[in-house]
Protein backbone atom coordinates (compact mmCIF):
# COMPACT_ATOMS: atom_id res chain seq x y z
CA UNK A 1 0.00 0.00 0.00
CA UNK A 2 1.36 3.02 -1.03
CA UNK A 3 1.49 6.10 1.63
CA UNK A 4 0.00 9.07 1.03
CA UNK A 5 2.49 12.74 0.82
CA UNK A 6 2.29 15.20 3.36
CA UNK A 7 2.19 17.90 1.19
CA UNK A 8 -1.12 19.01 0.06
CA UNK A 9 -2.60 20.37 -3.22
CA UNK A 10 -3.08 24.03 -3.51
CA UNK A 11 -6.23 24.01 -5.27
CA UNK A 12 -8.29 21.09 -3.76
CA UNK A 13 -6.67 20.92 -0.78
CA UNK A 14 -6.26 16.89 -0.09
CA UNK A 15 -2.74 15.35 -0.03
CA UNK A 16 -0.78 14.28 -2.68
CA UNK A 17 -0.49 10.63 -3.78
CA UNK A 18 2.65 8.75 -5.55
CA UNK A 19 2.02 7.91 -8.87
CA UNK A 20 4.43 6.68 -11.69
CA UNK A 21 4.37 9.72 -14.89
CA UNK A 22 5.64 9.22 -17.96
CA UNK A 23 7.51 12.78 -18.72
CA UNK A 24 8.41 13.60 -22.73
CA UNK A 25 10.94 15.73 -24.17
CA UNK A 26 12.13 16.18 -27.84
CA UNK A 27 10.64 12.80 -28.40
CA UNK A 28 12.28 10.45 -25.74
CA UNK A 29 10.10 9.55 -22.54
CA UNK A 30 11.62 8.44 -19.42
CA UNK A 31 9.10 7.56 -16.01
CA UNK A 32 9.54 8.85 -12.30
CA UNK A 33 7.40 8.83 -9.40
CA UNK A 34 6.29 11.74 -8.07
CA UNK A 35 3.09 13.27 -5.94
CA UNK A 36 -0.17 14.16 -7.87
CA UNK A 37 -3.34 15.55 -6.55
CA UNK A 38 -5.83 13.00 -6.83
CA UNK A 39 -8.54 15.26 -7.41
CA UNK A 40 -7.42 17.66 -9.79
CA UNK A 41 -4.14 16.05 -11.53
CA UNK A 42 -2.16 18.36 -10.48
CA UNK A 43 1.62 17.18 -10.28
CA UNK A 44 4.44 17.86 -8.07
CA UNK A 45 7.69 18.27 -9.18
CA UNK A 46 10.46 18.20 -6.74
CA UNK A 47 13.64 20.45 -7.29
CA UNK A 48 15.66 18.14 -7.03
CA UNK A 49 14.05 16.07 -9.84
CA UNK A 50 13.99 19.61 -12.07
CA UNK A 51 17.40 19.81 -11.47
CA UNK A 52 18.31 16.43 -11.35
CA UNK A 53 17.16 13.91 -13.75
CA UNK A 54 15.31 15.96 -15.88
CA UNK A 55 18.42 18.24 -16.46
CA UNK A 56 20.03 15.54 -17.43
CA UNK A 57 17.81 14.50 -19.79
CA UNK A 58 17.64 18.10 -21.18
CA UNK A 59 21.50 18.42 -21.38
CA UNK A 60 21.91 14.78 -23.26
CA UNK A 61 19.15 15.53 -25.91
CA UNK A 62 20.07 19.44 -26.43
CA UNK A 63 23.73 17.62 -27.24
CA UNK A 64 22.81 15.32 -30.18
Amino acid sequence: MEKKSTLICNKCGVPLEPIKVNFKYLGKQFEHAVDRCPKCGQVYIPEDLAKGRMAEVEKILEDK
